[in-house]
């Protein structure tokens, strides 16, 4: 099984190897499974066949996995390029990321590490340089892991003093920034070394006479966090 987190290249890990596929190579593998050969596929992305056959030699020699299968055709032709399941396990945790990142254009990106997995209340504990947060389970990841949280700058709301309600993580910062951006501000929290963003409104900014300085609590809930593991 392939793992793929996100960013400019995607980083793909397969049983202890890593490759950095980029969006061109991302695309190629798109086109091949919609178009069933490489010739097409290199034509789809403007690249020349023997660059997309590089693209594909050399992420099956740094992954040490097949991703691509080639068929040969007789004399009257029929033969063509697919993607193996691996090849299609890759494309697919590429899709899922985006998809994540298209709902949640605007987004805290914090590397963290899972320190502990609870199956009964469903949630897993993980770190972020001082603080630990909750997010939801995700039985394929085991204690230890280094993975990716996700935090949507709208879900992330401002306090003056922590509540108990159904907001698990609560931690305390300090206001670094603030930016109006049409009619929200846009607001940075350091918080123990980590930098989070909120965007509030402007009538919430005035309720809580916010300013560069000014201690205050942040808070979201644990499925607010998505995660993908690196």
């Amino acid at each position: 099984m392939a793992d793929v987190s996100a960013g400019v290249e995607y980083k793909i890990n397969v049983d202890g190897n890593s490759f950095l596929l980029d969006s061109k190579k991302y695309q190629l593998l798109e086109s091949i499974l919609e178009t069933g050969s490489l010739t097409s596929a290199a034509k789809e992305i403007k690249v020349s066949y023997r660059t997309a056959l590089n693209y594909i030699e050399k992420m099956e020699s740094t992954l040490d996995v097949k991703i691509v299968s080639t068929t040969k055709g007789g004399k009257g032709g029929g033969g063509g390029t697919s993607l193996t399941e691996e090849g299609y396990s890759i494309l697919k945790e590429c899709k899922k990321i985006n998809a994540i990142m298209e709902l949640h254009k605007d987004v805290n990106e914090i590397e963290a590490e899972i320190i502990d997995i609870n199956d009964v209340k469903g949630v897993m504990t993980i770190r972020m340089e001082s603080f630990e947060i909750n997010a939801p389970l995700n039985r394929n990841y085991e204690i230890g892991d280094k993975i990716l949280a996700l935090i949507s700058y709208d879900n992330i709301f401002l306090m003056l003093e922590p509540q108990t309600s159904s907001i698990r993580n609560i931690l305390k910062g300090q206001i670094v920034e603030m930016r109006l951006e049409g009619e929200i501000i846009r607001v940075k929290v350091n918080v123990g070394g980590v930098t989070l963003c909120s965007d509030i409104t402007v009538s919430a900014e005035k309720e809580l006479s916010l300013n560069i300085g000014k201690d205050v609590y942040v808070g979201f809930k644990a499925m607010s966090v998505a995660t993908l593991k690196l």
